[in-house]
């Protein structure tokens, strides 16, 4: 089996999401053989993401009688020019913020079960907590471990439910205000991510804090952000706030993965019926109006409530409904990370 026969089965392998076939749509990077093996390498971001998993199995499924055994490996260009060591965060494949326009909308939330859910799919993540004022990720994933320092200035961050944690909570007093000023925020920020030993990471998921703020800007004209993702809940007035977050991406030529609409409805345990306290289908709605994905819908359950105090994300809770709505979006956001490398690896090459 040559090159050219092997590039004629993989025009059989579609990408749903981008409408074409691999070889068309120049998702495949290289093909070499040898006496016993096929190399191929294709141009996949998303490590973990289903749609790519099922593009790399339909590519073994193609070849599956190939006289050769095959050998798979992934890597997406993009249009960074900057050398590695002038890169931030060089060895992380994926930054994912998570934004909203306002605050008590559940972001946090979606950050930790997000980041959870990467980690339990497979994926090497970490979950970096940027709301200098309100830090609360540690409390919603019980970790009492905190950072140690190495002898070089740098910071080991702790870990939990295989992801690594950084927090501004884990570096101030439990009851200790922070009170500072943009400048002071933007020069911690960068110490946070930049002196931290992130190591190799398929993910890095960033809570950001509510609002378009000094903490948001800093981020976004320093980080190399895969994309984000907006949180929203049904009501007008959370959409209101969404648009906002949504257009300060926009401003800064962001990708945006998508819109979620946390506390959704509420099931009643009591009668069994469905309650929608905080409206109907409000961020679907804006989704369209925005032509956006729309990323799921996430329950308002007691026990994600629980799961946030106690540390215990519901994504990882396997017998209930609340927990495949969450692992749903998980898989959403992975795709749809996946969509904007693939796009971004065919700009790149043109």
């Amino acid at each position: 089996m040559d090159k050219e026969e092997i590039l004629d089965r993989l025009r059989t392998v579609e990408d749903s999401r981008l409408g074409d076939d691999i070889v068309s749509l120049g998702l495949v990077n290289d093909v070499t053989v040898d006496d016993r093996t096929i190399y191929i390498s294709l141009a996949l971001g998303a490590p973990y993401s289903p749609a790519e998993t099922a593009i790399a199995g339909a590519v073994r499924e193609a070849l599956a009688d190939a006289d050769r055994e095959l050998s798979l490996t992934a890597q997406v260009e993009s249009n960074e020019d900057l050398a590695p060591e002038e890169q931030v965060l060089p060895d992380v494949t994926n930054i994912v913020a998570v934004a909203s326009g306002k605050g008590g909308v559940g972001k946090s939330t979606v950050s930790v079960n997000l980041a959870a859910g990467l980690a339990d799919m497979g994926a090497s993540v970490g979950l970096f907590d940027a709301d200098i004022y309100g830090p609360n990720v540690p409390r919603m994933v019980d970790s009492e471990q905190h950072p140690e320092a190495t002898p070089d200035d740098t910071i080991v961050p702790p870990e939990k439910f295989g992801m690594k944690l950084m927090s501004m909570a884990f570096l101030v007093g439990e009851d200790d205000p922070v009170i500072w000023r943009g400048p002071m925020v933007h020069q911690i920020l960068t110490q946070l991510w930049e002196d931290v030993e992130w190591g190799h990471l398929d993910y890095l998921v960033v809570d950001l804090p509510p609002g378009t703020g000094d903490t948001q800007l800093t981020l976004l004209q320093s980080l190399p952000l895969a994309g984000s993702v907006i949180v929203t809940t049904p009501q007008e007035v959370a959409l209101d706030d969404a648009r906002k977050a949504l257009r300060m991406f926009g401003k800064h030529d962001t990708p945006v993965l998508g819109v979620v609409e946390n506390m959704s409805s509420f099931h009643c345990p009591d009668c069994g019926s469905e309650h929608a306290i905080f409206g109907e289908g409000g961020g679907r709605r804006f989704a369209d109006e925005v032509d956006m994905p729309f990323l799921g819908e996430l329950p308002l359950d007691p026990r994600v409530r629980e799961g946030g105090d106690t540390g215990e994300p519901v994504v990882l809770d396997e017998e209930s409904a609340t927990g495949d709505a969450f692992r749903e979006m998980v898989e959403n956001v992975a795709d749809n990370v996946g969509v904007v490398r693939r796009r971004e690896h065919q700009q790149a090459t043109r």
